[in-house]
């Protein structure tokens, strides 16, 4: 059976050659690391005051994050149209887009914000249910914080969206740097000097946030990139072209949305573990991150190029892009492994983990690195490229029943009912994994994924 048909593509007139691949690659899989890194950062250095401590910040970066993915998910869908509209080379329907996208992003980053607020104390007691008094508090203390960050957030992600539609990955990779640095010294002055815990950690990625918003944001008023935005204040709906952005982001955004909100749905069951094991499973998860940053960031990279290729009425490139990155990301996430895997005693030693801490985490990432080479890569990067193409809702259900099936039934009834550990949760994870493989597998070699339109 053949993937695609080689002789409708002429590789000496690609839209993307392997140069320009990982010139598009190498920057998107570094940003994704540092944007990760930042909260990260927090849980490490935070690390060092106490369980307790460490706890309230990984506990409460799963709403977090949940919130990040739904955002993250709205941006990606004015990339993709965006990417599509520059592969016809409509550059003034590429603007209109993504001025419609970024006036999305923040009204409902800005509504998301207020309500996480407000409902602060609430939410993180029906969530969690009862943990220790001490990483209740620092929990609230964390989340009202860094709450208050997230119309920063939704700038900084939309604009590097814009930049990557373009083509120019390097730029939002340089602001995620010096955020980072920005972040990283905010939490040595503020935790260790000043003695401030995780309020200090909570302020500190703040005002990294709204550096890197404002940074990315000024810089997209410049006339020398595919995407221009100036004006800001005179931006109106335009209800039409919200319609289409929305068609895209909002099931990619239930998508990301489900998948988080099913992480969250599992904290409540590992909470019932014992202190011990929620430091353990907090650790794990920040090294598996890790391990599947540059996969992700290959998959975030194949969406422009997939849509700039479909634009063009490229398909069969398409197939072929989507081929090769899938095998980039195998090569990468396979390294990412190993190399997580390597630094996992000497992590855990320098956060100043308990032993039982140490003796859950090292279990839990030996099945990691021996399980995830070889099944994740097909769970979710083709997933990009399909929805690069508009093929959002197949991805969105296939997903939404893995999640529930799997992360979330699976590991309660592990937890809850089996007695077993924080490993309940990656053994969910992995059955997530191995579904996805197969269903996305099938969906791309089928071609249903391209029959869809955008624009």
């Amino acid at each position: 059976m053949k993937l695609y048909d080689k002789n409708q593509i002429d590789k000496n007139n690609l839209l993307f050659n392997t140069k320009a691949l990982w010139a598009l690659l190498i920057p998107v899989m570094i940003e994704q690391l540092l944007t990760s890194f930042m909260g990260m950062a927090d849980s490490i250095m935070v690390s060092r005051i106490g369980s307790a401590a460490i706890s309230a910040v990984s506990l409460t970066d799963s709403i977090n994050v949940l919130i990040i993915q739904i955002l993250a998910a709205l941006a990606a869908g004015g990339t993709i149209i965006c990417s599509q509209y520059i592969g016809r080379h409509q550059r003034e329907e590429a603007n209109r887009a993504a001025r419609q996208v970024l006036l999305s992003v923040i009204a409902i980053a800005l509504t998301l914000s207020l309500l996480c607020i407000f409902f602060c104390k609430p939410l993180l007691h029906l969530i969690f249910g009862r943990v220790e008094i001490d990483v209740m508090t620092n929990s609230e203390i964390y989340f009202l914080i860094t709450a208050s960050s997230f119309p920063f957030l939704a700038l900084f992600q939309a604009g590097s969206a814009f930049f990557r539609a373009g083509g120019n990955s390097r730029f939002p990779m340089l602001v995620s740097v010096s955020g980072n640095a920005l972040n990283i010294a905010g939490n040595a002055i503020l935790i260790f000097v000043f003695d401030m815990g995780v309020a200090g950690a909570a302020i500190s990625t703040f005002v990294a946030r709204v550096y890197i918003s404002l940074f990315v944001i000024l810089m997209l008023r410049r006339d020398r990139q595919p995407i221009v935005l100036k004006n800001y204040h005179a931006i109106r709906p335009d209800w039409s072209l919200i319609g289409r952005v929305l068609m895209v982001g909002v099931p990619a955004g239930i998508e990301n949305g489900m998948f988080q909100f099913g992480k969250l749905a599992i904290q409540s069951s590992v909470s019932t573990l014992g202190t011990p094991s929620i430091a353990a499973e907090a650790m794990t998860i920040i090294l598996e991150n890790l391990n599947g940053i540059a996969g992700m960031g290959v998959g975030i990279a194949l969406m422009t190029v997939v849509g700039q290729a479909v634009g063009a009425g490229r398909k069969e490139e398409a197939k072929y892009y989507i081929l090769k990155l899938t095998w980039y990301a195998e090569l990468v996430v396979f390294v990412s492994c190993v190399i997580i895997r390597l630094v996992t005693v000497p992590v855990t030693h320098f956060a100043n983990m308990e032993e039982e801490s140490i003796r859950q985490v090292i279990f839990m990432m030996n099945w990691i690195t021996l399980i995830k080479p070889l099944v994740w890569v097909l769970a979710f990067v083709p997933g990009y490229g399909l929805r690069a193409a508009g093929d959002v809702r197949f991805s969105m259900i296939l997903s939404t029943i893995t999640m529930w099936g799997c992360r979330v039934a699976l590991a309660t009834f592990l937890i809850r009912c089996a007695g077993f550990g924080p490993i309940a949760v990656w053994i969910g994870q992995m059955s997530d994994w191995c579904l996805r493989a197969i269903f996305f597998s099938e969906r791309f070699i089928s071609g249903k994924w391209l029959r869809h339109h955008v624009i």
